[in-house]
């Protein structure tokens, strides 16, 4: 054994033959590649001067800028319209549901007012039957006790002829509670009314109405006589007879004006005022 073997030596490794034949071939290749197109290229070809100029960052960072802040806007734009609509159409949804809750009261309103003005009349007729029932025996009858009336045919004149060409001149008239004409009436402002042709001026409540005068009975009438229903100070109707058996009153809403019989509706009582 050489006495040199375990001194480690100084020098580089040598690079393998193979690594240093591969460098060699990508040079070679290198250099081949400029050399063909350095003489591909005209052997008088001048240098080349113009210079291309590329936009600058700044010039891109303005446009990206700008370009962003437009869909920005209109993003912002689009949403403004969108809750613009959803607030009309919720505007729309609000007033349509008002005014519905708003009909549907007035219906109901105008269903209960029916039903009251329906009880009403019920409550008037039933106290008229009431009252007939009750007072009947009052009423003007022979000695085999059936009524008797007057069936005079003398023609009303004067006074009495002014009362009663007015109320037959009403016939017709639609009946409404607290009416005094000149299309509508209720029974006393009927009377009133009528009386004031003949410059007498009446209370205006039916039971102060039937208060006045001199009583007469159902067999003595005489036209322009004032005809009650009830007692007399406290009847709840009254009409004008008008001679021949009939009378003329303002009823009830259903019939409104009529002439009618005495016997269609038989007064309680009679008053003479003129």
């Amino acid at each position: 054994m050489s006495h040199t073997a375990h001194i480690p030596s100084h020098r580089k490794p040598r690079r393998s033959a193979s690594k240093l034949a591969l460098r060699a071939g990508v040079a070679g290749g290198v250099l081949s590649t400029i050399a063909v197109a350095g003489a591909a290229g005209p052997a008088n070809a001048e240098p080349v001067t113009e210079t291309i100029e590329m936009p600058t960052l700044g010039a891109l960072d303005a446009e990206l800028a700008s370009a962003v802040s437009a869909s920005a806007e209109a993003s912002q734009q689009e949403a403004l319209d969108l809750s613009l609509r959803a607030q009309e159409e919720a505007a729309h949804k609000k007033a349509a549901q008002e005014a519905k809750k708003a009909k549907d009261e007035a219906d109901r309103k105008a269903e209960a007012e029916r039903a009251e003005k329906a009880r009403e009349e019920a409550r008037e007729r039933a106290s008229r039957t009431a009252e007939r029932t009750t007072l009947s025996a009052s009423a003007s009858s022979d000695s085999s006790g059936s009524r008797s009336y007057s069936a005079d045919t003398q023609v009303a004149s004067g006074s009495a002829a002014a009362i009663v060409a007015f109320a037959r001149a009403q016939v017709g008239d639609a009946y409404v509670s607290g009416g005094t004409g000149p299309n509508s009436w209720d029974c006393s402002g009927l009377v009133q009314a009528s009386y004031r042709q003949a410059g007498i001026d009446l209370p205006r409540v039916s039971s102060s109405q039937s208060s006045m005068g001199t009583s007469v009975s159902l067999s003595n009438l005489q036209p322009g006589d004032i005809l009650y229903w009830g007692s007399r100070s406290g009847s709840y109707h009254v009409a004008i007879y008008v001679g021949g058996g009939m009378y003329v009153g303002a009823q009830n809403p259903s019939t409104g004006v009529v002439e009618r019989s005495l016997d269609w509706d038989t007064p309680s009582g009679a008053v003479r005022i003129l």
